[in-house]
């Protein structure tokens, strides 16, 4: 006896049009109402733009409000806010350190400058299939000169354990020292020209603006 094929159609064959579930988004973190309350205070330090803030700020948090925050939560509230990529950015721009009434009090040291670049770039590199190392490295050698000490100086305060991360500092500080080396052979070549700055420039297809920087780096550190 051989089968005859079933008039019922395959369902197999058939496209599921069942609704499926929408993709779960993910919930936004919950804001940490100590967080709230201190923007509230302080909005030109906790608000849209984030300011590094003057050591001792969470003493002078408990002095000044001694009956709206409890000592730990306040701690905690202020670890989570210090471990933020908003406020690493304002750190490793290199902006003064702030007190509660939004004035500059001090700068905020080269080395504390140094590890917000890193772990920044240590984030961002988490999320990033490209390879940010030249962009770390060139950040590294502007904190370098911006920090008013030599190379050496400089990596005596921030060297760490780490290998990689002393590998990086390593190849930043070459860098700066090349460029020095470029600034001072630009120096000695002006000097013995007699010409203008604009006219120095204009000789060697360079900007005034970039002969005076070279001039102006060269003179930094004796001053």
């Amino acid at each position: 006896m051989t089968d005859t094929p079933s008039a019922t159609p395959n369902n197999s064959r058939r496209p599921d049009r069942r609704r499926r579930p929408a993709p779960t988004q993910q919930k936004a973190r919950p804001v940490n109402p100590v967080l709230e309350r201190l923007f509230e205070f302080y909005p030109k330090l906790f608000g849209a733009q984030f300011l590094p803030l003057k050591l001792g700020v969470f003493q002078d948090l408990l002095a000044r409000h001694p009956e709206e925050f409890k000592k730990d939560e306040l701690k905690f509230a202020m670890g989570q806010h210090a471990r933020s990529t908003r406020y690493l950015e304002s750190v490793a721009a290199g902006h003064p350190r702030h007190d509660l009434d939004g004035n500059p009090v001090e700068p905020v040291s080269p080395e504390h400058v140094h590890h917000a670049i890193l772990e920044i770039f240590r984030r961002r590199q988490l999320r990033s299939k490209e390879d940010l190392k030249p962009q770390l490295a060139q950040r590294l050698v502007e904190a370098i000169a911006a920090s008013g000490l030599t190379p050496e100086g400089y990596a005596e305060r921030v060297r760490v354990q780490d290998e990689a991360t002393n590998a990086l500092l390593d190849d930043a500080i070459s860098e700066v020292r090349l460029i020095a080396a470029r600034h001072e052979a630009l120096a000695r070549t002006f000097t013995a020209s007699g010409k203008t700055v604009e006219e120095f420039a204009d000789m060697y297809g360079m900007k005034p603006a970039d002969v005076s920087r070279a001039l102006e780096a060269i003179k930094a550190p004796a001053a």
